[in-house]
């Protein structure tokens, strides 16, 4: 099973190596996160790990959860998510650190990109316009998106202007490049979706 741990992204930094090599990374914050349910096929219907992270005031959660958790004894979380069963030993209450992962790991991140908006085709797609000289009228538009008599409709998927970005994005092939345990903080080469404090899932594959 694929480990996989939730944080939130920092933001991004350079990393200098001992030869003097500069690489680009991202720096993320993985929190400890606390096994908050596990659930198995016969009482499920599917296996699982229900995580908690960052820590929240008990006043802003809902009684049915606060109370669930103190039944736990574990301290009340802001988020919570599922992960596949990657360690039969973890139990409820077991707490999981980004030390499951090892420097050079393969991973892949998922986030919610940044958005922007409502957008036209050129800055959402990178259509080219039409000419910028004096006496034409066709500039920023989509141009043509009509498909004569049959099927007399937009085809399912043509590009137009709409809302850009704000999308779960899951970016591949990232490596760690180094983990610093006392700070929980794991520096991911290259550029991972969202935001400063994106929340984001980090899973390795190899």
């Amino acid at each position: 099973m694929k480990k996989a741990l939730f944080g939130k992204k920092i933001g991004m930094t350079q990393y200098i190596k001992e030869d003097g090599t500069v690489i680009p990374v991202t720096a993320c914050e993985i929190t400890p996160c606390v096994v908050v349910q596990k659930k198995t096929v016969e009482r499920d219907g599917y296996s699982a790990l229900k995580l908690g992270f960052f820590d929240q005031k008990e006043s802003r959660l809902s009684k049915p959860i606060l109370e669930d958790l103190k039944k736990k004894n574990i301290s009340p979380k802001r988020h919570f998510a599922e992960v596949e069963i990657f360690d039969d030993s973890l139990e409820v209450g077991s707490e999981i650190k980004c030390t499951i992962f090892q420097e050079n790991d393969k991973v892949e991140v998922t986030g919610i990109s940044k958005g922007h908006g409502f957008a036209g085709v050129i800055k959402r797609y990178g259509f080219g316009g039409g000419r910028a000289t004096h006496g034409s009228h066709f500039h920023k538009a989509p141009g043509s998106v009509g498909s004569a008599t049959y099927p007399g409709e937009i085809w399912k998927g043509k590009k137009l202007p709409g809302r850009f970005g704000n999308k779960r994005v899951t970016v591949k092939n990232l490596k760690i490049v180094k983990i610093l345990e006392d700070k929980n903080i794991v520096l991911i080469s290259g550029a991972i979706p969202g935001r400063r404090d994106t929340l984001i899932k980090v899973t390795a594959v190899n």
